[in-house]
């Protein structure tokens, strides 16, 4: 099912032995457009606040109608996990050592988008090792805070068309599949969705994603309204619109399913 990551912020966390904290951020690398981590306030849950990051691999069972993550770890694991500084850029090398702790594969050296398989759900059972030369150099930054990418600006090839309001992802692989773009401050304005695969750079000095599309492609686009089914009808009009290659070409038809657009909260 597709998500707003933004409908995220506020869920309930729990371990298997009690509750973490909520939903604060998410966390998403800019190679393969994959959500990687949960950040976690753990206020009044530890004697020493900090946000934690959590992985879609530690996800157990998740309450999607009463907002609550539940992950197969347990409050003392958190709390001993490597600290990460939530506000600065996270590098690939202080990945490393988050994935070593919880014995979970390196995403990064693989052709899958989890490293060695589709679905985060099943690499849970490691422990598992990253080769030597594998490892990342100290400088390499990935991760983009989907709060911080929030009303960025969309640059396509000839201006502005309008600025990133949030971002759909599959629930099942993480996969962040389309930026919710509104067009409103540009023209008498809509949202339209854009694949994040069709981004060419994002500018962190000039708060802009640059997507090679012109801005009456985008216009043009049909219209996403909050709240409505994103279904392959609607993915259909909308990759046939911008004259792309759809993403499930390859997948049989009996496992197209169709992506319900959660409610939004009022």
């Amino acid at each position: 099912m597709l998500r707003s990551l933004k409908e995220l912020e506020g869920y309930k966390v729990g371990a298997t032995d009690g509750d973490l904290g909520h939903v604060v951020n998410v966390l998403v690398d800019d190679h393969r457009w994959t959500v990687r981590y949960l950040v976690v306030d753990t206020s009044g849950f530890f004697e020493l606040e900090r946000d934690v990051l959590l992985s879609p691999i530690s996800f157990g069972q998740t309450e999607w109608a009463a907002r609550r993550f539940n992950v197969n770890l347990t409050k003392e694991r958190v709390r001993k996990s490597p600290g990460l500084d939530t506000h600065q850029p996270v590098s690939r090398v202080r990945e490393l050592e988050y994935s070593a702790y919880y014995g979970y594969p390196a995403y990064w050296g693989d052709v899958g988008i989890w490293g060695m398989g589709a679905y985060p759900s099943l690499l849970a059972g490691g422990p598992w090792s990253v080769p030597a030369e594998d490892a990342p150099r100290s400088g390499d930054h990935h991760l983009r805070s989907v709060r911080e990418l929030r009303g960025y600006h969309l640059q396509g090839r000839d201006g502005v068309v309008g600025h990133v309001a949030d971002f759909i992802a599959d629930d099942e692989t993480w996969e962040v599949r389309y930026l919710v773009v509104d067009t409103s401050d540009w023209w008498f304005g809509k949202r339209v969705l854009v694949a994040p695969q069709w981004a060419s750079a994002i500018s962190w000095d000039e708060r802009t994603v640059s997507v090679d599309l012109s801005r009456e492609a985008v216009k043009a686009a049909p219209e996403w309204v909050l709240g409505t089914t994103i279904d392959r009808a609607y993915e259909q009009r909308l990759y046939a619109a911008y004259g792309r290659s759809t993403y499930w070409a390859d997948v049989p038809v009996s496992e197209r399913p169709t992506a319900p657009r959660p409610e939004p909260r009022t």
